[in-house]
């Protein structure tokens, strides 16, 4: 009788079956999508109008020079050119000529890792939101206090993994699908935004959690190594976290289980192993335009980071497999934008070559590096990320209505995207926070 009540719950919640239980429609009135801290987010007051400035809105379109933005309480309510704005005569006034003026930026793979701290230095350096994809939401405890100050948190609880998981500690192990329904709906009963499946999770287990979060209209993603990409998208996910995760994809099927069985026997056999892999792809190639095909057909998010990929030479010294893979990471990151992919910016927060609270930047530089417009950045860095979210009805670009998160740069990233890093002040909800970028 156990079996058999096992095998009706995989297949009324895989899709097979349709039907719908009382709890499950309680659950699908309850609302989602949020960030876990809302509530505790100052909200801004004033009239404010930013004046003078550059204003790149997110959306990818041209520039407005000598721009004017009326901030009144915690949302905008006009954007035009200087002159074209009515300003109210209460409203305080704040000189941002020679300026550049973006939406905050939105960090769509940030990890705590028991740095505390770390999300406050993030929102001085222009991050107004970040999904931590992987990690306890007790984890933020510590930096949810009274009066400080961090970015808006869309968090994912521990993903979802399979004996013997890569990372217990960020982990929830689940055996069945049974398991996998009550990991994700009490997940989104705490505050999940997303659900984020990892590595071991078979295509059959990931259909259920799919299922499960999209009755919610909650999105999946998930970092794969051992399960092939396309079959994922095909269970139901909504976006997939880095670019090695297309390894098996994009890597001859006999190679490919190679490495998937050296991962099923180590799990740290993929820090050097994906790298050997990598080298041997290559971007100008018929097998990447189909995968870049097959994405833009199924509308998935890829979220690349680089960051925690970066090898450079060093002393004359460098591992040449390591600098050919990372070197076609890169490559097929730019195919995949300048294919038409959904692309999305995540930092992955600690990373070799960048300073602590600068991967979110280094990151920016990485996909310039690897071929793709500064605009597209700026875009994935702000709406696409917000479409990621689900939330880009009220973040993601500057743009009447929507919440005043913004950041204030000096220089023009559109010609140096290392200008994000000047940072100058930086407003979350309509209120402007400690800019100090030390």
């Amino acid at each position: 009788m156990v079996a058999l009540y096992r095998y009706i719950v995989y297949f009324l919640w895989a899709g097979i079956i349709t039907s719908c239980s009382s709890n499950l429609a309680a659950a699908q009135t309850q609302p989602c999508l949020m960030e876990v801290n809302a509530g505790e987010i100052v909200v801004g007051t004033a009239t404010i109008a930013i004046t003078g400035a550059t204003i790149i809105d997110g959306n990818g379109g041209k520039p407005v020079d000598s721009g004017c933005v009326l901030i009144q309480g915690n949302k905008i309510a006009a954007v035009g050119k200087v002159g074209e704005v009515s300003v109210p005569t209460d409203a305080v006034i704040v000189n941002a000529t020679g300026l550049t003026l973006l939406p905050g930026f939105i960090d769509a793979h940030f990890h705590l890792d028991n740095q505390h701290g770390l999300p406050a230095l993030f929102l001085r350096h222009g991050v107004t939101a970040v999904r931590d994809p992987g990690a306890w939401m007790e984890a933020y405890d510590g930096e949810r206090q009274p009066g400080s100050s961090v970015p808006r948190l869309f968090l994912s609880g521990p993903h979802l993994d399979m004996p013997p998981p890569a990372y217990p500690h960020d982990a929830y192990l689940v055996r069945d699908s049974i398991e996998v329904v009550h990991a994700v709906n009490r997940q989104i009963d705490e505050g999940a935004s997303s659900v984020k499946v990892y590595f071991r999770m078979p295509p059959h287990l990931i259909r259920v959690a799919c299922n499960t979060a999209h009755q919610r209209g909650v999105p999946v993603t998930a970092h794969l190594e051992i399960t092939e990409a396309k079959e994922a998208i095909e269970a139901g996910l909504d976006g997939i976290e880095h670019i090695t995760s297309f390894g098996l994809t994009l890597t001859p099927r006999r190679d490919a289980e190679k490495y998937r069985q050296a991962v099923w026997l180590d799990n740290n056999f993929r820090k050097d192993g994906r790298y050997r892999i990598w080298k041997d792809i290559h971007a100008v190639d018929p097998n990447t335009d189909s995968l870049s095909s097959y994405l833009v057909k199924k509308g998935t998010y890829v979220c690349p980071t680089l960051g925690p990929f970066e090898y450079r030479l060093e002393n004359g010294h460098a591992d040449t497999v390591k600098l050919m893979g990372f070197h076609t990471m890169k490559a097929v990151t730019a195919k995949f934008s300048q294919n038409g992919v959904r692309m999305v910016l995540g930092s992955h927060s600690m990373i070799p070559y960048a300073a602590l609270g600068w991967a979110y930047q280094r990151e920016m530089e990485l996909w310039v590096e690897s071929g793709i417009d500064p605009s597209d950045v700026i875009v994935a860095a702000t709406m696409q990320n917000a479409r990621y979210f689900k939330v880009d009805d009220r973040l993601g670009s500057i743009e009447v209505g929507k919440l005043a998160d913004l950041v204030l740069i000096e220089g023009n990233p559109l010609q140096n995207i290392s200008a994000t890093r000047n940072i100058k002040r930086v407003m979350l909800n309509g209120a402007w926070i400690n800019s100090n970028t030390r």
